[in-house]
């Protein structure tokens, strides 16, 4: 019985100074509230909890990528429609293949049409400027700065830190509407009648 009381006491006192359970996904949550892109009319979206799956890095990670798949659906958004309107450069993308020619097909179909070794140059482009990008300075897991534009290596951050921000959150919310504009394109061209507003687009 004393000793039974004693095992008692110990573990009580054990207990008494033990570190208190991390709040993690209440950190993380707090986490993603500070950060840019945390906007209305959904502050700190996050209904899959991602922002509490592993570390600080992790999320720093997940942001990374968030802001990379941003601006490549810009570029998307961007060159679609201009595929669309008909708008092309002069001259010759290979011996047999014009500018011009693509510009009367439908994007997808035109990106089809690329010879082999342009579309292999594109990857090449791709994978260098994600090279570059990953080994500048301190890598943002580990407290660094963000993935920035390698091509062309322009600098638009403000002195000022609140105008910073401001500009990160456009850049993402831009971002994810273009991400949700480039998947209704791919689908409307895919599918149809999958996105009524673009049913009948000569572009799709």
């Amino acid at each position: 019985m004393k000793l039974a009381a004693c095992l008692s006491a110990l573990f009580a006192s054990a207990t008494a100074f033990a570190p208190a359970p991390a709040s993690k996904p209440a950190t993380a949550l707090k986490a993603l509230d500070d950060m840019p892109g945390a906007t209305l009319p959904f502050p700190g979206y996050d209904p899959l909890g991602l922002a509490t799956l592993g570390s600080e890095s992790t999320l720093a990670w997940f942001r990374a990528a968030e802001l990379k798949h941003a601006r490549v659906a810009m570029l998307a958004t961007t060159g679609y429609l201009v595929q669309g309107a008909g708008v092309h450069f002069p001259g010759m993308l290979s011996h047999d293949v014009s500018f011009e020619s693509l510009s009367a097909m439908k994007p997808l179909d035109a990106w089809a049409a690329v010879p082999d070794e342009g579309k292999a140059q594109i990857y090449f482009t791709i994978f260098l400027a994600e090279v570059v990008s990953e080994s500048k300075g301190v890598h943002y897991t580990k407290g660094g700065d963000l993935p920035t534009i390698v091509f062309p290596p322009i600098n638009f951050a403000p002195e000022d830190a609140d105008e910073m921000k401001l500009r990160q959150s456009r850049e993402l919310n831009n971002g994810r509407l273009a991400m949700i504009s480039i998947m209704s394109f791919v689908a409307a061209a895919n599918i149809p009648g999958s996105v009524p507003l673009l049913e009948g687009n000569p572009a799709f």
